[in-house]
């Protein structure tokens, strides 16, 4: 079967950065399962991964655009370190849950720490940054009709 649409698809991956530092990998664990078309994955990852089938292996260079944006300046904000009250040793690098404006959470990276202030930024860790991955589709099977309702994979 190909990957399509509504299809379930499990992937073992390795990503890298330009640099070819490793930043994630299924190797020796897990592979990766998503539904095909829903979004539960990167939009040029699942372009790529179209039509291949269980076997096939994959590299695949996946630019910001296509994958967690460029990086917005505006989601760059330096805070009082009041506003941390209760944060404790906070450093560059520290990940913080927060709220955004229209109440979503979202997560929060510290760059940097002043005497009294903090940077943080709201991207994504891998905002900017053109992704390569290599790896191999490891089953594909056509997904329930419970799946294609939510919109995920199941079990």
């Amino acid at each position: 079967m190909q990957i399509a649409n509504n299809t379930v698809v499990s992937i073992h991956y390795t990503l890298r950065d330009d640099t070819g530092s490793e930043l994630d990998s299924s190797i020796g664990g897990e592979p990766l399962v998503y539904l095909h078309g829903a979004g539960n994955i990167i939009s040029g990852l699942e372009a790529e991964l179209s039509g291949m089938q269980a076997g096939d292996d994959f590299t695949a260079v996946i630019p910001p655009a296509e994958a967690y944006g460029e990086t917005d300046p505006q989601l760059v904000q330096e805070v009082p370190l009041d506003a941390l009250a209760g944060i404790d040793n906070i450093r560059p690098g520290m990940r913080l849950q927060g709220q955004s404006s229209d109440g979503q959470s979202q997560v929060l990276t510290v760059t940097a720490v002043g005497e009294d202030t903090a940077t943080l930024d709201a991207n994504h860790i891998l905002a900017g940054m053109t992704l390569h991955f290599e790896g191999s589709v490891a089953e594909v099977r056509a997904a329930t009709a419970e799946e294609i309702e939510h919109g995920h994979v199941h079990g």
